[in-house]
């Protein structure tokens, strides 16, 4: 199992800050590691900064008047800062966004084939890469020629992350996979990151609200709380944690507290820029 404190991160988050229309201080001094070829995890109730996380990584916050103000992030020992959200596709870097976005008006298989927009290794290629699509997403293939904007939220769910396989990614942004799916759904698209993970290699950032079936999943997980890092370590570790049972897995008849109301909360260190 990978661990991200002893790999090499594959894309270093350091210590960064982020603020929206040049007051609104969202996160506040996060770091993160992701090794290559893992999956790790970003965990935490809504509005605690975790698809901030990923626009920060992606690029994507100025269309929001958000920006990183301190800090920096890097992949592969490059500034991403200097490169805008194209740029970082060509890299191997792309973002799923939250909330299932498609082409309503175009088909499933139109869907997928804008995913590989931006490659130039020939039709032949994007052909294998549909059909390895295919491969994980079967029932994409018998619906591939219906409209998206008729498909279930599922089916959705699945034509953006296929979407983002026909790029050749090396990594995937892969933001709050679960939200509005039935529990064997989730349990399906998770299976799919998995075997995606296993056979392609691709490594995955997700943001992921449902923290039992996310920590099921990785292999590592970080858990944020107003725009903080507050505790970290790998999955199955933090399965076994008494605080995150308590505040995240449900198993305590008191409720979700914060860790900041706990006597014994320590904050991790903080890794600096």
């Amino acid at each position: 199992m990978l661990d991200a404190a002893n790999d090499e991160g594959l894309l270093e988050v350091n210590n960064i800050e982020v603020i929206y229309n040049h007051v609104i201080l969202v996160l506040k001094g996060v770091s993160l590691s992701v090794p290559k070829g893992g999956i790790t995890a970003l965990l935490g109730g809504n509005g605690a900064g975790k698809t901030t996380t990923l626009k920060a990584i992606s690029n994507l916050l100025a269309s929001e008047r958000g920006e990183v103000t301190k800090g920096s992030i890097t992949y592969r020992g490059e500034r991403v800062a200097d490169l805008n959200p194209a740029a970082l596709v060509r890299k191997g870097v792309i973002q799923v966004m939250e909330g299932r976005h498609c082409f309503e008006h175009l088909t499933v298989e139109e869907n997928l084939l804008t995913g590989a927009y931006t490659r130039r290794d020939g039709a032949a290629a994007v052909r294998r890469d549909l059909d390895m699509v295919y491969d994980y997403f079967p029932r994409l293939k018998e619906r591939r020629k219906s409209q998206a904007g008729y498909t279930s939220g599922g089916e959705q769910q699945m034509v953006a992350m296929g979407r983002a396989l026909m790029s050749r990614p090396e990594t995937i942004l892969l933001d709050e996979p679960s939200m509005g799916l039935a529990p064997q759904l989730v349990e399906q698209i998770f299976e799919i990151v998995k075997a995606v993970n296993e056979g392609e290699g691709v490594t995955f950032l997700l943001a992921e609200q449902n923290t039992n079936v996310a920590l099921r999943y990785a292999h590592y997980g970080y858990i944020l709380e107003n725009g903080r890092v507050v505790m970290d370590g790998p999955a199955a570790q933090l399965r076994e944690n008494p605080d995150v049972k308590e505040f995240y897995l449900g198993m305590s008849d008191e409720g979700r507290k914060s860790f900041r109301d706990v006597r014994s909360y320590r904050r991790r260190k903080r890794w600096l820029a």
